[in-house]
Parts: C-alpha cells; structure tokens; sequence
C-alpha cells in the first residue's frame, strides 16, 4: 500500500514536492523516475507490505528499461498469475505482486485488467509507444484524482499531491459542491475543484502527449449484467461462507505483522472469524468514544469483548474522549482531501495509530458487508416502495407536507420525516432520495444569489439517475438500491475516508467483503434471501451461525453515535461561529451569511435539527481555507 504521483508533459520539477505530500501513504521508501525527454516523470512512496526487499522498490523499470509501473494497492491473485507467467517464460528478480503487475502489462496490455482481483490504482509509462496507461481497482478502494488541461496530464493518490503539480487554478465546481452538500459526500467524478476529476471505480485513461486519447469502464458492477439470480437458499448460506472465507484467507497474504477491526458488528466479526482460522493470534482492535452516544444509541464496545472472548482473539481498545475528537474534527476535514461530513472517519483514524504503535501495518476491515447484503435502515424502508405506488400522488406528497414540520430535535421524529422525505417524487428519484441529507429548498435558501445562478439548471440527482437509468426496467428496486450503494455511497464515502485515514497513520486497510468473487456471488443471491421480512443480512447471518453467538450476530444495527448535535452546539460552537461569520461568507460567496446565522440561531435555539447542515457548511469552508486560500 503506498502513494503514487506523477505528470505528464508538465513541470517535471514539481514531481518531489509532490511525492513528498503522501509521504504518510508510504513511510519505508521512496522513488522518482524522470525522463526529459519523453516529458515523463513518475514518483513513488512505499509502505512496504509484500517482498520488502529492494526488489520490491519503485517505480519499477522492465528488464529492458522501456516500461515503468508505478503501484499503490495489492494484487490478491498475485500467486497464481505470477506462475502462470513463469509458464510462460517470464524471470522473476523478486516476489512482489508489483513485478507481477509490471510483466502482466508486457503480455496482456490492458487486456491486464481483466485478470485482476485487488485493490489497486497504477499507473505505467511505456516509452515505446509514448503512452501512459492509469487504472483504478473494480470497486474503488484506491482512490486517485487527476488533472488533465491543454497537453498536461497529472495523478496522484491524493489532491493535496495533485497541487503540487498543476498550475494554480483554484476554480470552484459548484456543481460537485452542490451534490457534496446534498449528500454530505460528493457522488462521481467530480470534486470541489473544476479542474481536479477523479478515476472512477473501475475506469482506466490512456494518454498520450499529455491529453487523454481513451477512456473507458474495464469493470462493471454485476447488475449490468442481468445476472440471473438462480441460487437457492442452501446454496446462498454455503456459498457465503465459502466465498468469504476465501477472500479472508487470500486478503491475509502480507510479509509484516496483520491485524483487524473489530466493532462487535456482524461484518467485522464475521471477518475477525476466518482470519483466525490462518492465524489464531491475530491481534484485533475496536474503540471506546466516552461520552459520544447519542440518546438511545447502542454502545458497541460489549459486542467487542462478546466477540473476542468467544474467538479467543486479543482486543485493543482505544479510549478515545468526545471533546478530544470534537477538537480532531478540523484536521480529519483537511486529511480526507474531499470535503465529508462524517465524524466516523476519526474512528479509523484512532484505531489505525494505535495498530501503527503496536507494530501493526495491514488491518483488515469488515466495510462492504452492508453494500452487499442490506444492513442500513434505507433498505428496511425500502420495502415501503410497494405501497408508495397505490397511493395517489397528492396523498403522498399531503404526508409528506405534514411531516416534513415535526421537530427533528427528538430521534423518533427524525426518523419518521426521513420515512415520508420525498414521498410524492416518482421511484427513481425517491430511490435516491434515501442517500441524501439535505433537500433542494433548504439548500437554495443557504445560497448565495450568485451561487444560485451558477447552478441554474442543474440536478444534484443527475450523476445517479444516469447510473441506474440502463438498469430500470430488469432490476428490482433493492437491487437498484444496492447498485448505488456499491457504486457511490462505498466508492465514494466509505472507502474514501477508510483509505485516507489509514493511509495517514501508515497503515493498510483491506477489505474483503468486496473481494470480486464474493461480490459476482452475492449478486446472484435472490433479494428475499439478503432482505427477509424485517431482517437485513438475512443469508450472512444464517452463514455465520455457526461461527459467532447469536446475540452479537442478531443484534441491532448501529452506526457510529458521535455527539455532532452536542459538538455544534457547544464543542464547535467557537469554531462554527468563527468559520461561518458574515465576513468569512460573504468573502467566499457562496453562502447567504443573514441565511446561515439564522440556521445556527434555529438550531441553538433547538427549532430544528440542522446540525449536519451546519457541519457540513464547517467543512466546505475549512476545505476552502485550506486548499484554496
């Protein structure tokens, strides 16, 4: 796991400054490759995982000079493609998946993709024929971001590199800010720069004189298949637990110390289960935020220990306080590159130190379980969709209005307007209306006249409505939800803060739920068999019954309970008043600043709930602060 960076018919002298960013990403080694000539200059920073060696540094130059590979991620197949290429006579100098990936690319070209199963972006330089070949994993665990104007292309694993690379042009893309404060993540390519897109999922860009000469989707998520769904229930619980524990068993290849999270949740546990099968010591880790929970909230630390005893694993708990991660909250902002208004990314983050301290590099995680089998409460109430398209639309949007006035100051009430939240749109946008936070007239109110008019036209819903239109008519709204899920709300939030809060500390995260073979099966698991009456997971419960106790396997799902009402209310209170003045505002001209003092005072004075409003406000303005200013 490392960084990469590199530019392409640009100033080649940035390239060190560049690396020298991610440095965090890669702590054990370091390498540039320049070449003058060709306008190339490619730059490297390892956190040394398999064959840590020199064989192992990069970038990595082919045996005849002519090809240079630059890698982040891990090639999980790496053992059986490696002796399928002895096969066929390829030398070997050392026994890292990256020498791998480099003699794949001289047989396959990039017909290479197709024969990957890992985590990875990559980029390769072949001088012959004067071309650069970038690539990102099929589900997006790596994140990479570049910048391509005029004859100049630029990549790095992360934006605050990227600068380092192009000229300065700090133009705002409204509309990704707009989508980043609708969603409280920003879905697809974009980000809040104009002139900085990110890889997709999947997508791989050929360039050539610096301009992009070919760009396409090497991976595309099962659904688009139309997959028949012909697994019955017996096969669905035995090829879950089959597929799993292989993508458990092959993730676990590492030449340094492994280790993994462990929340007490079902996905974590389930992954902590078969790791143990291949190493029975392996050290686990969870946290304890004092003070964090919401009212009501369920407090995952017990689960833990449930969980560890009955395993027989070691468990690390970081004792994390609420005030101290209030105070965290400014660096995670900046860390993360994107502006995300999630505070859970900080749990990574603990955890991910304390497992650097205790020598530990490679954490395996349970992320993906929920994108895979249902486990958030949207695909519960997903199956009111039935019922929705009896009712009248004027009867739909009448409750709609009525709720929308409860005071979502009390859990309950919040919950019940989120329920009723977009009733009277039609199934596609109220499919996406589950992932969004805050709609479309609050947000118009916070905006300022100018932003207003820069967005005129604009649909914050595009990116996705386009995603899933080819899929509509062959595919049941759950299997639509979860398409979305895999597509943006992972790619894009999950696995984005999962990698660039591990990466600060050091440290790898792999997550094998979203194993390629795991991931083609569970697509073909029927949708009775993922969402059983009440019961989200069903068929990964029923596969781990006989590996974990029931009552951590049936227990009911939480999320991460930080306080954030409490923090914007008097933690963050100085912050948010300072970050958010009139003048702060109206210099940055994006906000109303009479519109969002009112909405700080409304919510102080507990008329609403608008404290992911507000935090997400806190973040778009630090992220300008820092990354503009």
């Amino acid at each position: 796991m490392c960084g990469i960076v590199g530019i392409f018919n640009g100033d080649l002298s940035t390239i060190e400054a560049a690396n020298l960013a991610i440095s965090h990403r890669g702590p054990d080694d370091s390498g540039i490759y320049i070449n003058q000539s060709l306008k190339i200059g490619l730059g490297h920073r390892r956190l040394s995982i398999l064959d840590t060696s020199s064989f192992g540094h990069q970038p990595m130059l082919s045996n005849d000079k002519k090809i240079i590979l630059v890698f982040n991620g891990e090639i999980y197949n790496y053992k059986e493609l490696r002796s399928d290429l002895k096969r066929k006579g390829f030398v070997f100098r050392g026994e890292s998946d990256t020498e791998v990936l480099l003699n794949l690319y001289l047989l396959e070209g990039k017909k290479m993709l197709s024969k990957l199963n890992g985590i990875f972006t990559f980029a390769i330089f072949d001088t012959s024929l004067e071309l650069l070949f970038v690539a990102r994993d099929a589900l997006g665990v790596k994140p990479l971001y570049y910048f391509n104007q005029g004859n100049v292309f630029a990549f790095a694993s992360e934006i605050k590199a990227l600068l380092k690379l192009i000229p300065n042009d700090k133009e705002l893309d409204v509309e990704s800010i707009n989508r980043y404060l609708s969603f409280l993540w920003c879905p697809g390519d974009g980000t809040p720069l104009n002139s900085v897109k990110k890889l997709l999922p999947g997508e791989a860009i050929i360039a050539k004189n610096g301009r992009i000469v070919d760009k396409w989707l090497w991976y595309k998520l099962p659904i688009f298949s139309q997959i028949k769904k012909d697994i019955n229930k017996e096969q669905a619980i035995s090829g879950v637990t089959s597929h799993l524990r292989q993508a458990v068993h092959r993730q676990m290849v590492a030449d340094v110390p492994l280790g993994a999270f462990l929340s007490g949740g079902l996905d974590s546990s389930s992954v902590v289960a078969f790791a143990k099968e291949v190493n029975p010591d392996i050290k686990c880790f969870t946290i304890e935020t004092k003070g964090s929970q919401d009212k009501g909230a369920v407090d995952d630390l017990p689960y833990a220990k449930r969980v560890s005893k009955y395993l027989n694993v070691s468990l690390e708990v970081v004792s994390i306080d609420s005030h101290k991660m209030a105070g965290d909250l400014e660096s995670m902002i900046i860390q993360l590159d994107e502006p995300l208004a999630d505070p859970a990314a900080l749990n990574v983050l603990y955890i991910s130190q304390l497992a650097k301290e205790q020598g530990i590099k490679v954490l395996l995680s349970g992320a993906g379980g929920d994108d895979l089998f249902t486990g958030y409460r949207r695909h519960c109430a997903l199956q009111l969709e039935r019922y929705w398209g009896w009712l009248p639309k004027n009867v739909r949007t009448g409750l709609e209005s009525i709720t929308r006035n409860l005071n979502t100051n009390n859990s309950i009430n919040r919950r019940i307007v989120k329920m009723f939240n977009g009733a009277g749109l039609n199934s596609e946008d109220r499919l996406i209306n589950y992932f969004r936070w805050s709609d479309d007239p609050l947000l118009q109110s916070l905006y300022s006249p100018e932003f207003r008019q820069q967005l005129a036209g604009s649909n914050s819903n595009q990116i996705m409505q386009d995603f899933i239109e080819p899929i509509l008519v062959n595919s049941s709204p759950l299997d639509q939800m979860l398409a979305l899920e895999q597509r943006f709300f992972l790619a894009d939030h999950n696995l984005n803060y999962t990698d660039k809060m591990s990466m600060a500390a050091g440290v790898e995260t792999r997550v094998p739920f979203l194993d390629l073979d795991l991931v083609n099966f569970a697509a073909r698991i029927p949708d009775k068999f993922k969402q059983k009456g009440g019961t989200g997971k069903w068929v990964l419960k029923k596969a781990m019954e006989s590996y974990l106790p029931k009552e951590v396997i049936y227990r009911p799902k939480t999320g991460f309970g930080a306080p954030l009402r409490t923090w914007i209310k008097h933690d963050l209170q100085e912050l948010l008043r300072d970050t958010l003045s009139p003048d702060s505002l109206n210099k940055r001209g994006l906000f109303s600043s009479k519109a969002v003092q009112q909405l700080i005072l409304d919510n102080n004075n507990n008329k609403i709930d608008a404290s992911y409003t507000l935090f997400s406000l806190l973040c778009i303005e630090i992220w300008c602060r820092h990354y503009i200013d």
